[in-house]
């Protein structure tokens, strides 16, 4: 996907880090709006999403009125649109807590404006097709529901209700029941979904794998210590 046309809502306190950003941004062919608190953000992308929604979120951790990571809950709340979380602080329990929100991936300040765009054209190549957006019922989901997977029409069944899932989390599942049963390793992970493998912390598939477990039942998702992950085979 090429970025020109694309809209990004950068949602970032620092003056300096978003005007360098965004214009660096521009000149690859971007086009960047702003807010430079929370809720101000959230807010924008609301209005924007009724008549010209923005394609990605570039959302800092550390933001006035309401933080990154209540931010990034919200967005989920109604919202599957792509979501990159920021941080200065570069610490492992930022990553965590954003990816644990909803986020889709995670970069740290400062970073290089390659790597940056490297990063948007995946977490934007991942949300090229639709995915289911009926809201999973209440509560954890169990092993002994039955698990269905449309990989045409990317619709997920758990007992007939359908699950919504994030792209990430859809192409997590996707590749997994490709092969039931078989073990996928974390590396082939990160390249399928991701599309890099440089400066990678494989906590962030673990951590979305988490999520998944969640909405499909944790039983059904298997770690295999020290390699990566396998789908049960009982796939209805």
């Amino acid at each position: 996907m090429r970025p020109t046309g694309i809209r990004i809502l950068m949602i970032e306190d620092d003056a300096v880090i978003f005007e360098a950003t965004a214009i660096g941004l521009e000149r690859l062919g971007y086009q960047v709006l702003g807010a430079d608190d929370g809720l101000e953000g959230l807010e924008l992308f609301r209005r924007l999403e009724q008549d010209d929604p923005v394609d990605v979120v570039l959302l800092d951790v550390m933001l006035p009125t309401m933080n990154g990571t209540q931010v990034c809950r919200e967005l989920r709340s109604f919202s599957t649109v792509p979501v990159i979380m920021l941080s200065a602080r570069g610490e492992g329990l930022d990553m965590v807590t954003g990816l644990d929100a909803g986020a889709d991936d995670y970069l740290a300040k400062p970073f290089d404006l390659q790597v940056l765009d490297a990063r948007l054209r995946a977490v934007l190549r991942r949300a090229d097709r639709p995915v289911a957006t009926t809201p999973v019922p209440a509560g954890p989901a169990s092993k002994t529901q039955r698990l269905n997977i449309d990989p045409y029409r990317l619709v997920v069944l758990l007992d007939g209700q359908e699950v919504h899932l994030t792209p990430t989390e859809m192409k997590i599942l996707l590749m997994l029941s490709e092969t039931p049963g078989a073990v996928v390793s974390r590396s082939d992970i990160l390249a399928e979904v991701w599309g890099y493998t440089w400066e990678a912390d494989h906590r962030v598939i673990d951590v979305h794998v988490q999520r998944l477990r969640r909405k499909i039942g944790a039983g059904r998702i298997e770690t295999v210590r020290g390699f990566g992950y396998r789908l049960q085979d009982e796939l209805g």
